[in-house]
């Protein structure tokens, strides 16, 4: 490996660019060395300033270019399984963003093939494990200070959904941010989901069910609900409060500044989640780059990716037929003995 990590950066749309601009700005010790995308055009934009890479239309093609020693997925979700694979193939380290493959069979799949490797390549992109008040809140509910968790309270916000997102991607893509959230705040795994909705509000697009509200249960006999509301108009809310045997603690109150003026006070409301969670973003890369340099993997892995989806699933049943569905995960293999807890 040389002194520079070369990166192959999978998907170069609103997501996949950001993580190109912050590879090549923002965190040391790394290289964008390949772009793919479908769009070459849009790849060529993302890459436009930085000198030496290679721009690809196929995964394949961007893996296999000269320099690359890893690689970071931010292709659509239905491309993961083939690139991971792919990845595997080639013993290619992985950032892989949420979800790491939308269904659980392909999960699953992605799940075995790196167990049968014998060794860890995947980080999943749950950024929120890298945001300082959710780690807050994580080393306050180990610390048993307050006592054993009860149950969490969760608030999912977006200004507006993009175009074609459906009812179910408000389970799937959003949610699947407090389902991982949950099982790593309290250590447990998630045992069912029921899924209640309101009156659809008259911000959403015809026919979309928003807001939502979701009910999960734990091992470790917690309940977690999560508010889930995509076209509130007014901005990106993430908020969670840890409810247990001898307090309480919440984060996510958008205590920025505060300014008091013409008879009134104010604060900014993120309107994005790369704006929310970008110091996130920047740790969780940074966090990956040097783990891989030193030719070890941490963070969220291949099962979390894996019971996320498994997860996610039982809870678009859950919004289909009204009922509370139970979430069967296949067992564990060893390799991820620790994993997520």
């Amino acid at each position: 490996m040389g002194d520079l990590l070369g990166v192959a950066v999978l998907g170069a749309g609103h997501m996949g660019a950001d993580h190109i601009r912050r590879l090549d700005r923002v965190v040391s010790g790394a290289r964008v060395v390949a772009v793919a995308d479908p769009d070459a055009e849009r790849a060529k934009e993302a890459v436009a300033e930085i000198a030496g890479v290679s721009v690809h239309t196929e995964a394949e093609a961007a893996l296999a270019a000269p320099g690359v020693e890893a690689v970071l997925i931010a292709s659509p979700g239905p491309a993961h399984q083939d690139a991971l694979l792919a990845a595997f193939a080639r013993g290619l380290p992985v950032l892989c963003e949420k979800p790491m493959v939308p269904e659980a069979a392909g999960a699953l799949r992605v799940l075995e093939a790196e167990a049968r490797l014998g060794r860890r390549l995947t980080q999943v992109g749950f950024m929120r494990r890298y945001d300082e008040e959710y780690r807050g809140l994580k080393a306050l509910l180990d610390g048993g200070r307050l006592g054993r968790p009860l149950m969490l309270h969760c608030v999912h916000r977006n200004v507006s959904s993009p175009p074609g997102f459906t009812s179910a991607m408000l389970i799937d893509s959003s949610v699947s941010h407090e389902i991982d959230a949950a099982r790593w705040l309290l250590g447990q795994e998630l045992t069912s989901v029921t899924v209640r909705r309101p009156r659809p509000s008259s911000g959403a697009p015809l026919g979309l069910l928003d807001p939502q509200f979701v009910l999960f249960e734990t091992d470790g006999g917690a309940l977690v609900d999560v508010e889930v509301f995509v076209n509130c108009g007014f901005g990106y809310q993430v908020r969670c409060e840890a409810v247990c045997e001898a307090g309480s603690a919440r984060i996510g109150d958008d205590r920025g500044v505060l300014v008091t003026t013409g008879g009134g006070a104010g604060a900014a409301v993120p309107q994005d989640y790369l704006v929310r969670f970008a110091d996130a973003y920047d740790r969780e890369v940074q966090a990956w780059v040097d783990a891989t340099r030193l030719g070890r993997v941490t963070g969220p892995s291949a099962w979390d990716g894996y019971a996320a989806s498994v997860v996610a699933e039982a809870g678009v049943r859950a919004l289909e037929c009204g009922a509370r569905v139970p979430v069967e995960l296949a067992p564990r293999p060893d390799l991820y003995a620790l994993a997520g807890h």
